[in-house]
Protein backbone atom coordinates (compact mmCIF):
# COMPACT_ATOMS: atom_id res chain seq x y z
CA UNK A 1 0.00 0.00 0.00
CA UNK A 2 1.04 3.66 -0.66
CA UNK A 3 2.48 4.93 2.45
CA UNK A 4 0.96 6.94 4.62
CA UNK A 5 1.01 10.19 3.53
CA UNK A 6 -2.35 11.59 3.37
CA UNK A 7 -2.35 15.26 4.52
CA UNK A 8 -6.02 16.29 4.12
CA UNK A 9 -7.76 17.28 7.37
CA UNK A 10 -10.22 14.32 8.17
CA UNK A 11 -13.46 16.13 8.97
CA UNK A 12 -16.69 14.97 10.93
CA UNK A 13 -16.97 11.46 11.67
CA UNK A 14 -20.44 10.74 12.41
CA UNK A 15 -21.26 7.61 14.59
CA UNK A 16 -24.29 7.93 16.30
CA UNK A 17 -28.12 6.41 16.17
CA UNK A 18 -27.87 2.34 16.21
CA UNK A 19 -23.86 2.99 16.14
CA UNK A 20 -21.90 2.29 13.80
CA UNK A 21 -18.80 1.59 16.51
CA UNK A 22 -20.32 -1.12 17.72
CA UNK A 23 -21.59 -2.44 14.89
CA UNK A 24 -17.61 -2.13 13.32
CA UNK A 25 -15.82 -4.10 15.84
CA UNK A 26 -17.73 -7.71 14.61
CA UNK A 27 -17.07 -6.89 10.93
CA UNK A 28 -16.34 -10.57 9.81
CA UNK A 29 -16.66 -11.82 6.57
CA UNK A 30 -18.16 -14.97 5.70
CA UNK A 31 -20.74 -14.48 3.45
CA UNK A 32 -20.28 -15.39 -0.21
CA UNK A 33 -21.31 -13.99 -3.82
CA UNK A 34 -24.25 -14.83 -5.66
CA UNK A 35 -24.97 -12.30 -8.64
CA UNK A 36 -22.82 -9.22 -10.25
CA UNK A 37 -23.86 -6.84 -12.70
CA UNK A 38 -22.37 -7.18 -16.17
CA UNK A 39 -18.66 -8.86 -14.69
CA UNK A 40 -17.85 -11.35 -12.09
CA UNK A 41 -14.76 -12.06 -11.19
CA UNK A 42 -14.26 -13.99 -7.42
CA UNK A 43 -10.94 -14.38 -5.31
CA UNK A 44 -11.44 -17.10 -2.97
CA UNK A 45 -8.99 -15.66 0.61
CA UNK A 46 -10.05 -17.79 3.34
CA UNK A 47 -14.05 -16.83 3.84
CA UNK A 48 -13.62 -13.86 1.65
CA UNK A 49 -14.78 -13.91 -2.00
CA UNK A 50 -13.81 -10.70 -3.84
CA UNK A 51 -16.49 -9.39 -6.47
CA UNK A 52 -15.79 -7.19 -9.51
CA UNK A 53 -19.13 -5.42 -9.98
CA UNK A 54 -20.18 -3.43 -13.29
CA UNK A 55 -23.23 -1.50 -12.88
CA UNK A 56 -25.76 -0.56 -15.71
CA UNK A 57 -23.47 2.80 -16.49
CA UNK A 58 -19.93 1.21 -16.24
CA UNK A 59 -18.97 1.71 -13.11
CA UNK A 60 -16.78 -0.71 -11.50
CA UNK A 61 -16.46 -1.25 -7.96
CA UNK A 62 -14.69 -4.48 -5.73
CA UNK A 63 -17.05 -5.99 -3.31
CA UNK A 64 -17.13 -8.07 -0.28
CA UNK A 65 -20.48 -9.23 0.58
CA UNK A 66 -21.05 -9.48 4.44
CA UNK A 67 -24.84 -10.30 5.17
CA UNK A 68 -24.53 -10.50 9.02
CA UNK A 69 -23.83 -7.21 9.97
CA UNK A 70 -26.18 -4.37 8.90
CA UNK A 71 -23.94 -1.98 7.51
CA UNK A 72 -21.96 -1.24 4.47
CA UNK A 73 -18.73 0.62 4.27
CA UNK A 74 -17.79 2.21 0.74
CA UNK A 75 -14.16 3.67 0.38
CA UNK A 76 -13.48 5.84 -3.29
CA UNK A 77 -10.63 7.74 -4.85
CA UNK A 78 -10.38 9.56 -7.67
CA UNK A 79 -6.92 9.87 -9.00
CA UNK A 80 -5.86 13.72 -8.56
CA UNK A 81 -4.37 15.09 -5.20
CA UNK A 82 -2.91 18.01 -3.95
CA UNK A 83 -0.46 17.92 -6.44
CA UNK A 84 -3.22 19.43 -8.69
CA UNK A 85 -3.64 22.62 -6.72
CA UNK A 86 -2.96 25.70 -9.14
CA UNK A 87 0.15 27.59 -8.55
CA UNK A 88 -0.30 30.29 -5.59
CA UNK A 89 -3.23 28.04 -4.37
CA UNK A 90 -2.19 25.27 -2.67
CA UNK A 91 -3.97 24.13 -0.07
CA UNK A 92 -6.85 23.18 -2.22
CA UNK A 93 -7.56 19.74 -2.40
CA UNK A 94 -6.91 19.68 1.48
CA UNK A 95 -9.30 22.39 1.84
CA UNK A 96 -11.74 20.64 -0.27
CA UNK A 97 -11.87 17.58 2.27
CA UNK A 98 -13.31 20.21 4.72
CA UNK A 99 -16.07 21.24 2.80
CA UNK A 100 -18.35 18.67 1.11
CA UNK A 101 -19.90 17.77 3.92
CA UNK A 102 -20.60 22.02 4.60
CA UNK A 103 -23.87 22.11 3.11
CA UNK A 104 -25.57 20.24 -0.47
CA UNK A 105 -28.21 20.40 -3.49
CA UNK A 106 -30.81 22.51 -0.92
CA UNK A 107 -29.33 21.93 2.25
CA UNK A 108 -27.58 24.35 4.01
CA UNK A 109 -24.17 23.43 6.34
CA UNK A 110 -26.14 23.33 9.50
CA UNK A 111 -29.22 21.03 7.56
CA UNK A 112 -26.82 18.63 5.98
CA UNK A 113 -25.24 18.01 9.39
CA UNK A 114 -28.53 17.46 11.25
CA UNK A 115 -29.28 15.11 8.42
CA UNK A 116 -25.86 13.04 8.84
CA UNK A 117 -26.36 12.54 12.60
CA UNK A 118 -30.29 11.50 11.90
CA UNK A 119 -28.94 8.95 9.61
CA UNK A 120 -25.74 7.98 11.71
CA UNK A 121 -24.11 8.30 8.33
CA UNK A 122 -19.96 8.37 9.09
CA UNK A 123 -18.50 10.75 5.75
CA UNK A 124 -14.96 11.95 5.49
CA UNK A 125 -12.40 13.15 2.92
CA UNK A 126 -8.80 13.29 2.56
CA UNK A 127 -6.68 14.24 0.17
CA UNK A 128 -3.17 12.69 -1.07
CA UNK A 129 -0.19 14.00 -2.91
CA UNK A 130 -1.96 12.34 -5.83
CA UNK A 131 -5.23 10.87 -4.69
CA UNK A 132 -8.44 12.21 -3.52
CA UNK A 133 -10.28 9.56 -0.96
CA UNK A 134 -13.70 9.10 0.17
CA UNK A 135 -15.12 7.67 3.60
CA UNK A 136 -18.66 6.63 3.87
CA UNK A 137 -20.40 4.22 5.78
CA UNK A 138 -24.35 3.62 6.59
CA UNK A 139 -26.46 1.16 8.68
CA UNK A 140 -28.37 -0.92 6.09
CA UNK A 141 -31.97 0.16 7.32
CA UNK A 142 -31.14 3.89 6.47
CA UNK A 143 -28.84 3.12 3.22
CA UNK A 144 -30.94 4.74 0.31
CA UNK A 145 -31.45 7.81 2.91
CA UNK A 146 -27.94 8.01 3.44
CA UNK A 147 -26.65 7.73 0.16
CA UNK A 148 -28.35 10.48 -1.59
CA UNK A 149 -26.22 13.01 1.42
CA UNK A 150 -23.10 11.47 -0.62
CA UNK A 151 -24.50 11.88 -3.54
CA UNK A 152 -25.39 15.77 -2.78
CA UNK A 153 -21.61 16.06 -1.58
CA UNK A 154 -20.04 15.06 -4.39
CA UNK A 155 -22.28 16.21 -7.07
CA UNK A 156 -24.03 19.20 -6.07
CA UNK A 157 -21.68 20.79 -3.08
CA UNK A 158 -23.09 24.55 -1.86
CA UNK A 159 -19.14 26.29 -0.86
CA UNK A 160 -21.60 29.01 0.59
CA UNK A 161 -19.36 31.87 1.44
CA UNK A 162 -19.91 31.76 4.83
CA UNK A 163 -18.58 28.32 5.17
CA UNK A 164 -16.23 29.03 3.20
CA UNK A 165 -14.75 31.82 5.67
CA UNK A 166 -15.06 29.73 8.84
CA UNK A 167 -13.69 26.44 7.40
CA UNK A 168 -10.73 28.90 6.11
CA UNK A 169 -10.14 30.59 9.51
CA UNK A 170 -9.89 27.14 10.97
CA UNK A 171 -7.91 25.29 8.58
CA UNK A 172 -5.73 29.05 8.66
CA UNK A 173 -5.78 28.72 12.42
CA UNK A 174 -3.93 25.09 12.04
CA UNK A 175 -1.31 26.13 9.27
CA UNK A 176 -0.16 29.35 12.01
CA UNK A 177 -0.02 26.19 14.52
CA UNK A 178 1.65 23.99 11.94
CA UNK A 179 4.40 26.83 12.17
CA UNK A 180 6.08 26.22 15.47
CA UNK A 181 5.30 22.58 15.43
CA UNK A 182 8.77 21.21 14.58
CA UNK A 183 7.51 18.11 12.83
CA UNK A 184 5.41 19.74 10.50
CA UNK A 185 8.07 22.55 9.60
CA UNK A 186 10.42 19.54 9.20
CA UNK A 187 8.16 17.39 6.57
CA UNK A 188 7.64 20.42 4.60
CA UNK A 189 11.00 21.61 4.61
CA UNK A 190 12.15 18.23 3.17
CA UNK A 191 9.63 17.75 0.32
CA UNK A 192 10.88 21.22 -0.59
CA UNK A 193 14.23 20.05 -0.72
CA UNK A 194 13.80 16.90 -2.58
CA UNK A 195 11.39 18.05 -4.44
CA UNK A 196 12.03 21.82 -5.82
CA UNK A 197 10.16 23.51 -8.08
CA UNK A 198 7.93 20.75 -8.21
CA UNK A 199 4.25 19.87 -7.22
CA UNK A 200 5.09 17.48 -4.70
CA UNK A 201 7.16 20.03 -3.08
CA UNK A 202 4.83 22.75 -2.26
CA UNK A 203 3.11 22.13 0.67
CA UNK A 204 -0.21 20.16 0.40
CA UNK A 205 -1.61 22.37 3.29
CA UNK A 206 -1.25 25.38 1.75
CA UNK A 207 0.30 28.89 2.76
CA UNK A 208 -1.88 31.21 5.46
CA UNK A 209 -1.15 33.07 2.21
CA UNK A 210 -2.05 30.46 -0.61
CA UNK A 211 -5.24 29.38 1.88
CA UNK A 212 -6.13 33.14 2.34
CA UNK A 213 -7.07 33.18 -1.27
CA UNK A 214 -8.64 30.00 -2.11
CA UNK A 215 -12.29 31.31 -2.45
CA UNK A 216 -15.33 28.82 -3.36
CA UNK A 217 -14.60 29.05 -7.23
CA UNK A 218 -11.23 27.55 -7.04
CA UNK A 219 -13.23 24.78 -4.87
CA UNK A 220 -15.24 24.13 -7.15
CA UNK A 221 -13.08 24.17 -10.06
CA UNK A 222 -10.85 21.64 -8.26
CA UNK A 223 -13.99 19.39 -7.99
CA UNK A 224 -15.05 19.10 -11.37
CA UNK A 225 -11.32 18.63 -12.38
CA UNK A 226 -10.90 15.97 -10.43
CA UNK A 227 -14.22 14.40 -9.82
CA UNK A 228 -15.01 11.81 -12.99
CA UNK A 229 -15.63 8.53 -13.55
CA UNK A 230 -12.47 7.51 -15.65
CA UNK A 231 -10.58 8.18 -12.72
CA UNK A 232 -12.50 6.60 -10.12
CA UNK A 233 -11.82 3.26 -8.01
CA UNK A 234 -14.31 2.08 -5.66
CA UNK A 235 -14.37 -0.56 -2.88
CA UNK A 236 -17.35 -1.72 -1.15
CA UNK A 237 -18.03 -4.39 1.96
CA UNK A 238 -21.32 -5.15 3.86
CA UNK A 239 -25.01 -5.94 3.53
CA UNK A 240 -25.11 -5.48 0.07
CA UNK A 241 -25.52 -7.44 -3.09
CA UNK A 242 -24.04 -6.74 -6.79
CA UNK A 243 -27.38 -5.89 -8.26
CA UNK A 244 -28.24 -3.31 -5.41
CA UNK A 245 -24.34 -2.30 -5.77
CA UNK A 246 -24.83 -1.39 -9.64
CA UNK A 247 -27.93 0.49 -8.68
CA UNK A 248 -26.01 2.72 -6.17
CA UNK A 249 -22.88 3.19 -7.96
CA UNK A 250 -24.79 4.74 -10.86
CA UNK A 251 -26.86 6.57 -8.17
CA UNK A 252 -23.89 8.19 -6.66
CA UNK A 253 -21.18 8.73 -9.44
CA UNK A 254 -23.16 8.32 -12.50
CA UNK A 255 -23.80 12.59 -12.57
CA UNK A 256 -20.17 12.89 -12.56
CA UNK A 257 -18.67 13.71 -15.86
CA UNK A 258 -17.38 11.13 -17.79
CA UNK A 259 -13.51 12.15 -18.39
CA UNK A 260 -10.65 14.31 -16.05
CA UNK A 261 -9.25 17.33 -16.46
CA UNK A 262 -6.11 16.78 -14.66
CA UNK A 263 -2.39 17.59 -15.50
CA UNK A 264 0.00 15.04 -15.30
CA UNK A 265 2.21 15.15 -13.08
CA UNK A 266 6.08 15.55 -14.27
CA UNK A 267 8.52 12.63 -13.02
CA UNK A 268 11.52 13.93 -11.07
CA UNK A 269 13.97 11.99 -9.21
CA UNK A 270 15.94 12.99 -5.89
CA UNK A 271 19.25 14.29 -6.37
CA UNK A 272 22.13 12.18 -6.12
CA UNK A 273 24.47 14.41 -3.85
CA UNK A 274 23.58 14.15 0.07
CA UNK A 275 23.07 17.32 1.56
CA UNK A 276 21.64 18.95 5.42
CA UNK A 277 19.52 21.76 6.25
CA UNK A 278 19.11 23.09 9.12
CA UNK A 279 16.13 25.43 10.41
CA UNK A 280 16.70 27.02 13.60
CA UNK A 281 13.31 26.81 16.44
CA UNK A 282 14.27 27.36 19.89
CA UNK A 283 12.37 23.40 21.16
CA UNK A 284 14.70 21.49 23.54
CA UNK A 285 14.87 18.61 20.72
CA UNK A 286 15.51 18.19 16.89
CA UNK A 287 12.93 16.44 14.85
CA UNK A 288 15.48 14.52 11.90
CA UNK A 289 13.96 14.24 8.75
CA UNK A 290 15.89 11.99 6.26
CA UNK A 291 15.46 10.44 2.51
CA UNK A 292 16.90 8.98 -0.66
CA UNK A 293 15.94 8.10 -4.37
CA UNK A 294 13.61 5.08 -3.92
CA UNK A 295 12.00 2.83 -5.18
CA UNK A 296 8.34 2.61 -7.63
CA UNK A 297 5.49 -0.13 -6.47
CA UNK A 298 5.54 -1.45 -9.46
CA UNK A 299 9.47 -2.43 -9.58
CA UNK A 300 10.18 -6.08 -9.70
CA UNK A 301 12.45 -5.66 -6.58
CA UNK A 302 9.68 -3.57 -4.57
CA UNK A 303 8.45 -6.64 -2.44
CA UNK A 304 11.95 -7.40 -1.36
CA UNK A 305 12.99 -3.79 -0.27
CA UNK A 306 9.31 -3.66 1.60
CA UNK A 307 11.28 -6.96 3.71
CA UNK A 308 14.39 -4.86 4.16
CA UNK A 309 13.03 -1.86 5.12
CA UNK A 310 10.76 -3.80 7.73
CA UNK A 311 14.05 -5.70 9.05
CA UNK A 312 15.81 -2.13 8.76
CA UNK A 313 13.51 0.34 10.10
CA UNK A 314 9.85 -0.05 9.71
CA UNK A 315 9.81 -3.16 12.67
CA UNK A 316 9.43 -0.90 14.90
CA UNK A 317 11.62 -2.52 18.40
CA UNK A 318 12.53 -5.04 16.22
CA UNK A 319 13.79 -3.04 13.64
CA UNK A 320 17.29 -2.43 13.12
CA UNK A 321 17.48 1.28 13.80
CA UNK A 322 15.34 0.73 16.90
CA UNK A 323 17.75 -1.36 18.43
CA UNK A 324 21.08 0.55 17.93
CA UNK A 325 19.55 4.19 18.46
CA UNK A 326 16.67 3.61 21.31
CA UNK A 327 17.47 0.07 22.53
CA UNK A 328 21.60 0.31 23.35
CA UNK A 329 22.07 4.01 23.11
CA UNK A 330 18.90 5.74 24.39
CA UNK A 331 19.49 8.25 22.32
CA UNK A 332 15.46 8.76 20.87
CA UNK A 333 12.25 7.31 21.92
CA UNK A 334 11.44 6.29 18.43
CA UNK A 335 12.88 5.89 15.14
CA UNK A 336 11.61 4.44 11.81
CA UNK A 337 11.91 4.18 7.92
CA UNK A 338 9.46 3.91 5.09
CA UNK A 339 9.57 3.44 1.70
CA UNK A 340 7.12 6.52 0.18
CA UNK A 341 6.04 6.21 -4.15
CA UNK A 342 3.77 8.86 -5.42
CA UNK A 343 2.67 8.89 -9.26
CA UNK A 344 5.84 10.41 -10.21
CA UNK A 345 8.25 10.12 -7.71
CA UNK A 346 9.54 7.59 -5.12
CA UNK A 347 11.88 8.03 -1.65
CA UNK A 348 13.06 5.64 0.95
CA UNK A 349 12.68 7.83 3.99
CA UNK A 350 12.75 7.83 7.79
CA UNK A 351 12.78 10.32 11.00
CA UNK A 352 13.79 10.64 14.37
CA UNK A 353 13.49 13.14 17.00
CA UNK A 354 16.46 13.50 20.12
CA UNK A 355 18.24 16.06 22.24
CA UNK A 356 19.94 18.83 20.06
CA UNK A 357 22.79 17.72 21.35
CA UNK A 358 22.09 14.26 20.28
CA UNK A 359 21.31 15.01 16.40
CA UNK A 360 24.88 14.19 15.35
CA UNK A 361 25.40 10.93 17.11
CA UNK A 362 22.01 9.44 15.81
CA UNK A 363 22.59 10.90 12.24
CA UNK A 364 25.89 9.32 12.25
CA UNK A 365 24.59 5.80 13.58
CA UNK A 366 21.43 5.52 10.98
CA UNK A 367 23.79 5.82 8.06
CA UNK A 368 26.38 3.43 9.45
CA UNK A 369 23.21 0.86 9.60
CA UNK A 370 22.01 1.96 5.94
CA UNK A 371 25.78 1.00 5.40
CA UNK A 372 26.07 -2.08 7.29
CA UNK A 373 22.34 -3.44 5.37
CA UNK A 374 23.84 -2.20 2.18
CA UNK A 375 27.24 -3.90 2.14
CA UNK A 376 26.04 -6.96 4.59
CA UNK A 377 22.06 -7.57 4.16
CA UNK A 378 20.48 -8.52 7.11
CA UNK A 379 21.27 -12.22 8.68
CA UNK A 380 19.35 -15.31 7.85
CA UNK A 381 17.16 -14.94 11.41
CA UNK A 382 16.35 -11.71 10.81
CA UNK A 383 15.06 -12.29 6.90
CA UNK A 384 12.96 -15.52 8.50
CA UNK A 385 11.66 -13.00 11.43
CA UNK A 386 10.46 -10.22 8.84
CA UNK A 387 8.92 -12.03 6.73
CA UNK A 388 6.95 -14.52 9.46
CA UNK A 389 5.50 -11.35 11.03
CA UNK A 390 4.75 -9.73 7.60
CA UNK A 391 2.53 -12.88 6.05
CA UNK A 392 1.11 -13.26 10.25
CA UNK A 393 0.06 -9.75 10.57
CA UNK A 394 -1.70 -9.71 7.40
CA UNK A 395 -4.75 -10.91 8.08
CA UNK A 396 -5.36 -8.03 10.98
CA UNK A 397 -5.71 -5.85 8.14
CA UNK A 398 -9.06 -7.42 7.16
CA UNK A 399 -10.45 -7.93 10.88
CA UNK A 400 -13.22 -5.00 10.16
CA UNK A 401 -15.40 -4.10 6.97
CA UNK A 402 -13.78 -0.42 6.50
CA UNK A 403 -10.29 -2.00 7.39
CA UNK A 404 -11.60 -4.85 4.02
CA UNK A 405 -12.65 -1.70 2.24
CA UNK A 406 -9.26 0.50 2.68
CA UNK A 407 -7.37 -2.76 1.67
CA UNK A 408 -9.45 -3.31 -1.58
CA UNK A 409 -9.43 0.84 -2.63
CA UNK A 410 -5.33 0.57 -1.78
CA UNK A 411 -4.63 -2.29 -4.17
CA UNK A 412 -7.16 -0.70 -6.60
CA UNK A 413 -5.08 2.89 -6.49
CA UNK A 414 -1.68 0.60 -7.09
CA UNK A 415 -2.50 -0.51 -10.02
CA UNK A 416 -2.93 -4.27 -8.56
CA UNK A 417 -4.75 -7.25 -9.45
CA UNK A 418 -8.16 -8.56 -8.05
CA UNK A 419 -5.67 -11.50 -6.90
CA UNK A 420 -3.02 -9.56 -4.90
CA UNK A 421 -4.75 -10.21 -1.84
CA UNK A 422 -4.29 -13.91 -2.14
CA UNK A 423 -0.83 -13.87 -3.87
CA UNK A 424 0.84 -10.86 -1.50
CA UNK A 425 2.04 -13.20 1.40
CA UNK A 426 3.11 -15.84 -1.53
CA UNK A 427 5.27 -13.21 -2.67
CA UNK A 428 7.03 -12.42 0.63
CA UNK A 429 7.53 -15.87 1.37
CA UNK A 430 9.82 -16.28 -2.07
CA UNK A 431 11.67 -13.22 -0.79
CA UNK A 432 15.49 -14.53 -0.49
CA UNK A 433 18.43 -13.00 1.11
CA UNK A 434 20.13 -12.50 -2.24
CA UNK A 435 16.84 -10.61 -3.21
CA UNK A 436 17.03 -8.49 -0.15
CA UNK A 437 21.20 -7.81 -0.78
CA UNK A 438 20.35 -6.86 -4.15
CA UNK A 439 17.49 -4.34 -3.28
CA UNK A 440 19.52 -3.02 -0.19
CA UNK A 441 22.63 -1.95 -2.40
CA UNK A 442 20.33 -0.09 -4.65
CA UNK A 443 18.97 1.79 -1.99
CA UNK A 444 21.23 2.28 0.18
CA UNK A 445 24.51 1.89 -1.35
CA UNK A 446 25.21 5.85 -1.44
CA UNK A 447 25.92 8.27 0.72
CA UNK A 448 23.31 10.33 -0.79
CA UNK A 449 20.67 11.18 2.06
CA UNK A 450 18.94 14.24 1.85
CA UNK A 451 18.32 15.79 5.64
CA UNK A 452 16.48 18.16 7.15
CA UNK A 453 16.89 19.55 11.03
CA UNK A 454 14.43 21.31 12.31
CA UNK A 455 15.56 22.60 16.44
CA UNK A 456 19.18 23.75 17.60
CA UNK A 457 21.50 20.70 16.85
CA UNK A 458 24.98 20.85 18.70
CA UNK A 459 28.05 19.76 16.29
CA UNK A 460 26.01 18.49 13.60
CA UNK A 461 29.07 19.09 10.87
CA UNK A 462 30.95 16.16 13.08
CA UNK A 463 28.07 14.23 12.93
CA UNK A 464 26.60 14.67 9.24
Amino acid sequence: MRCAMITGRQVRIWMLGLGIAAVLAVGGIPAAPTWAAGEKMTVKKSKMDIQVVTSPGGIKAWLVEEHSVPLIALRFAFSGGSAQDPDGKEGVANFLTSMLDEGAGELDAAAFQERMEELAVRMSFQDGRDTFYGDFQSLTQKRDQAIELLRLALTKPRFDKSAVERIGAQLRANLAFALKNPNQVASRAWVAEAFPHHPYGRPATGTLESVARIGPDDLEAFRKHVFARENLKVAVVGDINAEELGKLLDRVFGDLPAKSHTKPVAKIKLAEKGKIRVIELPVPQSVVVFGAQGIKRSDPDFIAAFVMNQILGGGGFNSRLMEEVREKRGLAYGVYSYLQYFDGAEYFGGRVATKNEKVAESLRIIKAEFKRMADEGPTAKELADAKSYLTGSYALRFDTSAKIASQLLGIQVDGLSVDYVTKRNDLITAVTLDDVKRVAKRLLGSNNLIVTVVGQPKNLANGG
